[in-house]
């Protein structure tokens, strides 16, 4: 509260009693005789005594000022009926006095606030004579310090709340638990639904409260809420059954649900769904309030109209599908049954997709501070050996995280146009290195041959998975035939596998002649961590991560397999008309800085800590930011930055991508260079990375980023000389 300002302290002797009578507090000061009190001289002070009086007078709640170093007790008619048959006997007389049973606790607040300071106690328990006996109480309590125009001390003001119905309701509910049952499990329930709209309403159905979610979402203030204000905000189309609806459960007493629209504050509409429990009197078992919530369901609504509209779709395709022969009814159901598996692998991609990015910029952080440490041993083989054993790793947790990405199609692609039979042709070597001399290899590409557009490390990747898990499924020794071949896939094919659309497709096949996969479990291998090997022989993320990659490529996965026989994996990629582009130049050795300068944006402390001592490590001048906006600073101080070095994720209201347009404006021949834990929609669209934007992805290691920065800025320099 507020410290209030009077002109001078009172006499430390006590107010006189004020006379006995009838009537409320206000008609008692009035009728006191000031100028016989030890309060005086009245004209010094008065006025400002007065105003504090008049304010405690007139406020609903108990309020006392004890005035002076004795607390000479002054209080208002809240606080009066909180006295009990002590009022008005204990008006004017010292705190410790009229409260004897309190004396030492009040004692020590008097001391307190004269020495200058507040208190508050919540639910403090007293023993108090009211009401012919004493009583055990429980009380919230608000010591406010009251001070002279010099702010010295001169009284203080009191705030005194009752709580003993809710405490002794509290501790009757956790000793018998169940007098009280309902109406608690409604407040905890109301407690924890604190994000939605809260509200209450007497046993009339008068709103008596709202919380500020509400005056958040319509704009109005919860206290000026009643039915009319809240009907101005319903639907006009919901309106009047909204209301009736209220009026009824009212009227009945029962449980109150409904849905309708409720109008935003700048205008839109929104579904909510709002409820209301009825409160009952445990005696009577009369209806005695109402609590109640709302929920925004606009997204459920909009969900449950796309679901109602498919069910109508889809009921229109089975009475369809029912006049046409019973083979097609049989596409139907393994339609229906693809589909069902298709969404699923969706669901478990979703939900696997969203693991890496604090496990990269953790492997970042360990990777980057190995590299560093490996530097700091120098020689020391025992050390370096347990240092490249780490890093070993931190590249292991890299690839699960990697093929964690792959499957939930979160990895930030690069397709190129490509002729996959060329790629094969140049694996051919290593797979059969890899496969053993007991795997005979037989690759097959049809002549004429099309194009495709994908990523091609991610097509080796997925073709060496293969190759292995099917020398694995042949025990060391077997046949494995690699195809590549064109394929169109026509709308009979795609109703079957609604997860593909028709049109013409490069499939490559890959078969061998092992134990074959059981058919109760074939719908299960693309699953992350799904495996038939024994314990410790696989992750089980090689298929879900050849699946992923596909999927997010605009491919199609099918399997094949007969117990004993074999399996057949098939991948169909869409075939690109364009021409394949030429092969990339080799990668740059790696190179030391050459003293240019590089701004580093992190907000991850550790991972910009280690980055910063690698990239200076590298011989370049290193600047660093926490944020974009801080970033943004260090641009328009005018320094000269050769490359800006950011994480795609940014706290703050600057996203990265903003951050780089405004650094090119600002400095035309800046170059920049992304990284980040997992693909961002900032730059990254349909899976994949956008057209010139360069991304380094965690984590890196010391020789990834230099290779990569030098890269950027040789080629940097370059277009400079160009253009000049």
């Amino acid at each position: 509260m507020t410290p209030t300002t009077v002109t001078s302290a009172p006499s430390p002797a006590a107010i006189a009693p004020f006379p006995a009578g009838r009537g409320s507090m206000a008609s008692m000061i009035r009728e006191f005789d000031w100028a016989s009190t030890p309060l005086g001289p009245i004209g010094e002070w008065s006025g400002t005594l007065r105003s504090m009086l008049s304010f405690i007078l007139e406020a609903p709640i108990p309020l006392a000022l004890l005035w002076g170093t004795d607390g000479t007790l002054l209080y208002n008619d809240a606080y009066a009926s909180f006295s009990g048959e002590r009022h008005p006997g204990i008006l004017g007389q010292k705190i410790v006095d009229a409260w004897p049973e309190a004396s030492a606790f009040n004692a020590h607040v008097l001391q307190e606030a004269f020495q200058g300071r507040s208190l508050s106690y919540k639910d403090k328990p007293f023993t108090l004579r009211r009401q012919g006996g004493a009583e055990a109480v429980w009380l919230d309590l608000y010591y406010s310090v009251v001070r002279d125009r010099r702010e010295r001390p001169a009284g203080v003001l009191a705030v005194v709340l009752e709580t003993t119905d809710r405490v002794l309701l509290e501790n009757h509910q956790r000793t018998a638990g169940k007098a009280l049952r309902d109406s608690e499990a409604q407040l905890q329930a109301l407690t924890a639904a604190l994000p939605q709209i809260i509200w209450t309403a007497d046993a009339a159905g008068n709103y008596d409260f709202f919380n500020e979610r509400w005056r958040e979402l319509t704009g109005l203030a919860p206290e000026k809420t009643d039915v009319a204000a809240w009907l101005s905000v319903v639907h006009p189309e919901d309106r009047e059954a909204a209301g009736l609806q209220w009026r009824q459960a009212i009227q009945d007493g029962a449980f109150y649900e409904t849905e309708y629209r409720l109008r935003r504050a700048d205008g839109a509409w929104r579904w909510y769904l709002r409820r209301a429990l009825p409160v009952r009197d445990s005696q009577t078992g009369e209806v005695s309030r109402w609590l109640g919530t709302c929920t925004d369901i606009e997204d459920t609504v909009r969900a449950r109209m796309v679901l109602r509209q498919s069910a109508l779709d889809l009921e229109a395709r089975v009475q369809e599908r029912t006049r046409q022969l019973e083979e097609e009814q049989q596409e139907r159901l393994r339609a229906q049954e693809q589909l069902r598996q298709a969404q699923k692998m969706e669901a478990i991609g979703n939900l696997t997709g969203g693991v890496a990015h604090d496990f990269n910029n953790l492997l970042q952080v360990i990777h980057g501070n190995l590299e560093l440490l490996g530097r700091d041993v120098g020689a020391l083989p025992a050390a370096l050996k347990r240092i490249d054993s780490a890093l070993a790793a931190v590249r292991r947790g890299a690839r699960l995280a990697q093929q964690l990405l792959a499957f939930g199609r979160r990895q930030p692609l690069q397709p190129e146009v490509v002729n996959i039979g060329r790629l094969v042709g140049g694996l051919d070597e290593m797979l059969r290195r890899t496969l053993g001399e007991q795997i005979e290899v037989r690759t097959v590409i049809t002549p004429g041959l099309g194009n495709t557009l994908v990523d091609p490390s991610q097509v080796e990747n997925a073709l060496l998975n293969l190759a292995i898990n099917a020398r694995d499924a042949m025990n060391g020794a077997g046949i494995l035939t690699i195809e590549a071949f064109n394929v169109v896939l026509d709308e009979t094919y795609t109703r079957l596998h609604p997860d593909v659309a028709p049109g013409p497709y490069v499939t490559l096949t890959v078969s061998d002649t092992g134990e074959g996969i059981p058919p109760e479990i074939i719908d299960q291998v693309f699953e992350p961590f799904f495996t038939t090997k024994p314990e410790g022989k696989g992750s089980g993320l090689g298929l879900s991560m050849v699946y992923g990659f596909v999927r997010q490529s605009g491919g199609h996965v099918q399997i094949d397999s007969v117990v004993g026989q074999g399996t057949t994996i098939r991948l169909y990629l869409p075939r690109a008309a364009s021409d394949e582009v030429d092969a990339p130049p080799a990668p740059l050795a790696v190179v030391e800085g050459g003293g240019e300068t590089i701004l580093v944006v992190e907000d991850d402390d550790a991972v910009r800590a280690v980055v910063v001592e690698t990239v200076r490590g590298l011989g370049y001048n290193v600047l660093k930011a926490r944020d974009a906006l801080s970033a943004m600073m260090v641009v328009e101080s005018g320094l000269h930055i050769d490359l800006l070095f950011t994480d795609i994720v940014m706290p703050g209201p600057l996203q990265s991508t903003e951050l780089a347009d405004q650094a090119k404006q600002l400095q035309p021949h800046i170059a920049v260079l992304f990284t980040s834990g997992y693909a961002e929609n900032a730059i990254v669209h349909e899976g994949r990375l956008d057209p010139g934007v360069e991304l380094l992805t965690k984590p890196y290691s010391r020789e990834d980023l230099a290779r990569k920065l030098r890269h950027m800025l040789s080629r940097r320099a370059s277009h400079t000389r160009a253009r000049a």
